[in-house]
Formats: C-alpha cells, sequence, structure tokens
C-alpha cells in the first residue's frame, strides 16, 4: 500500500515578532538578550542557574554602560533597555513569546531534551530557533511539534558586535519562516547568509579546522604558542591569532564542533588535534576558566605551552 501522500501541517499565520524567548545565559544567550532588547523587543531569559543570569545581567549592564560612556546611547535607553529584560522561571513563562531562541550548550542530547520539553508551553504560531554552531538543524527539528517553524539562527561571538548571523533551514523548514527570521535578525542591525544544513555550516567549516591545524601545528612542535599567533595576525593580517582565539571560543567548544564536522563528514582531516583533546580533559578550556592555551591569571596572558 502507497504512504498516504505528505500534507503540510496548518499553522497560525507567524506573528510580528515582539516579545522573544532565549534559553541560555552564556556569553551567546547574554549576547542576544542584550541586541533584542536594545532593539526595542521584550525578552525573557531562562538558565538552569539562577548565579548564570545574575552573571548575563550585570555583564548586559556593563556592556550597556560602556556604550552610555561612548555616546552610543543615552542613559535612559539604557534603563528602557535593561527593564524589557525579564528573567524566567521555567517554560511556561515562554508561552506568550513569538519566538523562542536556543543558545545552550554545543550539546546535541542537552538541545534535544530542552526541545522536547519546551513545545508543550508555546504558543501555536510560536516560531523555534537554535543558536547552536555546528549540529543538524533538520535532527533538531524532529523533536519538536513544529519542524516547519524551526531554524537554525547562529549568532557569532560577540553577539552585540559581530554582525553576521548565519540562517540554516533545516529539511521541513518553511519559507516563512525562513523570511520571518531573516526580518528579525535585520531589526537587530545584523547582516544574514544562507547556509545549508552540513555539520558546522559555513564559518565554522571553514574556521574551527584552521584552529585545529593551529593545534596540530603546537602538537608537532613546529612553533610555540606564541610564534603561531604572532605568524598569524602579522603573516595572514589576522586580528587574532588562531590559539587566542580558540581561548576566546571556548576549546570545549572548539573539540565539539571538530568532533561534530569528523563524524558527520567522515574525513580524517578534521580529526581533532590530540593536544586539543588534552587541554579539554585538563579542563583548560580557555579564557572563561583563565587557563588555556594561555593563562589569564596574571596581569596578562601567558602561553602555557
Amino acid at each position: 500500500m502507497a504512504p498516504a501522500p505528505y500534507q503540510p501541517k496548518g499553522y497560525p499565520p507567524i506573528p510580528e515578532i515582539g516579545r522573544v524567548g532565549v534559553i541560555g545565559a552564556g556569553q551567546m544567550g547574554s549576547g542576544i538578550v542584550q541586541v533584542a532588547a536594545v532593539a526595542g523587543l521584550e525578552v525573557r531569559l531562562l538558565d538552569i542557574d539562577p548565579g548564570a543570569i545574575e552573571r548575563a545581567r550585570a555583564a548586559i549592564e556593563a556592556r550597556l554602560t560602556r556604550q552610555v560612556a561612548k555616546g552610543v546611547m543615552s542613559e535612559t535607553e539604557k534603563a528602557e533597555a535593561l527593564a524589557r529584560i525579564r528573567t524566567a522561571a521555567g517554560y511556561a513563562d515562554f508561552a506568550d513569546c513569538d519566538l523562542v531562541i536556543e543558545a545552550a550548550v554545543e550539546n546535541e542530547e542537552v538541545k534535544r531534551k530542552i526541545f522536547k520539553d519546551l513545545v508543550p508551553h508555546l504558543a501555536p504560531a510560536a516560531l523555534l530557533a537554535t543558536n547552536t554552531s555546528s549540529i543538524s538543524i533538520t535532527r533538531l527539528a524532529a523533536v519538536t511539534d513544529r519542524p516547519e517553524r524551526f531554524i537554525g539562527m547562529h549568532f557569532m561571538n560577540p553577539v552585540p558586535v559581530m554582525k553576521l548571523v548565519e540562517l540554516i533551514r533545516g529539511i521541513a523548514t518553511e519559507d516563512d519562516t525562513y523570511q520571518a527570521a531573516k526580518k528579525f535578525c535585520e531589526g537587530l542591525g545584523k547582516t544574514t547568509v544562507t547556509a545549508e544544513d552540513f555539520p558546522a555550516f559555513i564559518v565554522n567549516r571553514i574556521l574551527l579546522p584552521m584552529i585545529n591545524e593551529a593545534c596540530y601545528t603546537l602538537y608537532e612542535g613546529v612553533g610555540t604558542v606564541e610564534s603561531i599567533d604572532t605568524a598569524m595576525k602579522l603573516g595572514a593580517n589576522h586580528p587574532m591569532g588562531p590559539l587566542e582565539l580558540a581561548d576566546f571560543i571556548g576549546l570545549d567548544t572548539c573539540l565539539a564542533i571538530m568532533q561534530v564536522l569528523h563524524d558527520g563528514l567522515a574525513d580524517t582531516k578534521y580529526r581533532p588535534c590530540p593536544l586539543l583533546v588534552k587541554y579539554v580533559e585538563a579542563g583548560w578550556l580557555g579564557r572563561k576558566v583563565k587557563r588555556g592555551f594561555y593563562d589569564y591569571r596574571g596581569e596578562r596572558p601567558v602561553p602555557t605551552r
């Protein structure tokens, strides 16, 4: 017996996005919250760690204070932006959000659980997005009740500074979802590019193998941390050396992306460098823990190798 023809699920029209939920109060989540609040949107922030939310609020306020000092915004605009940010007590607080963006740790199982637990609380018209930097949008969408209304929205770090957002459609993502996501990002002052749903998309497909190769260059003794970073800054005109950049991104995130590339594309050129693995095993994850390829505990960063 032939299968029944596919019938697209009927959804209410996509609303004008005025209220946004963000899950995850780390570097990426707090940055997304900030740009959304500054753009005039109401934002609700949720994290399993209440301390992370307090740290995110403090970081956002500090960044906005610097903007006031530079004359980019007024004290009134700063106060209004901060007033638009509210803490969510749980997924039920996203019931009236037009868009919810997941910005949790780069771990597929964690993200899948978040979406499974989240969707029963959402309005039928709400859009769902993930800020994943490497994981399949199609797989994540498949655990939800609305794959047609699901999209990858990969912001760059630091979100308030970087202008780019990669938009990635899953196999089921409908065009009106894509158009609404594009309009939302442009309303935040971002430029969007469209990437296909392949491991690590565009930016990290190119960037992370370069960082991994820098790790191999260090691992094989071709150069020291300092010489590798100096060579790429002065020889390739990069604003930041690859190992310094790895520390900024987080070595655990770099490793996770390389593992996604290696598993998804089955090519040995994406094999994570053993030295990168060792640093992660040691808990030396970069700037966020004050030690990675550089030690940040003193007055200035000092190479650890």
